[in-house]
């Protein structure tokens, strides 16, 4: 096992295969063009976890500051390709950014997850002891 940050366009490309299946509404080049910029302007870093030479699971984080949270790592993407489910890759990964959030003096991590997503919230909230704080409201506009 191996966990790298993902840095050049080359190795985003890499982890769409995988992303894709967290985010099947993007097709490669808007997932490319989404991650540049959440990169660029967003400190957004993507993460992947290898099996051999072969990615099986991928986070994307940034690092936020708001009233509400203070200093805090937002996790946007967490998701294991679907073959490698079950192994604690999502647990590892995890556990990677809450470390990097301490070493860069942020208090807490925070992330969202879809209301159908009942196997992810019971992994986030018994495996990974992660506590409902409140509900995401959105409106499309």
């Amino acid at each position: 096992m191996k966990i790298k940050e993902l840095i050049t366009e080359k190795e985003w490309r890499s982890a769409y295969k995988v992303m894709h299946q967290l985010r099947t509404h993007l097709d490669e080049t808007s997932y490319l063009d989404l991650v540049k910029e959440a990169v660029e302007i967003d400190r957004y870093h993507l993460v992947a976890l290898y099996e051999g030479s072969k990615i099986v699971a991928v986070v994307g984080f940034k690092a936020m500051t708001t009233l509400y949270y203070g200093r805090f790592v937002w996790v946007c993407d967490l998701v294991t390709a679907e073959e490698s489910r079950s192994k604690g890759y999502g647990e590892q990964l995890l556990t990677f950014v809450h470390q990097w959030a301490e070493d860069h003096h942020f208090s807490s991590v925070a992330l969202s997850s879809g209301l159908q997503r009942q196997d992810a919230h019971r992994f986030y909230e018994d495996k990974m002891a992660y506590s409902k704080v409140s509900y995401v409201f959105k409106k499309a506009l």
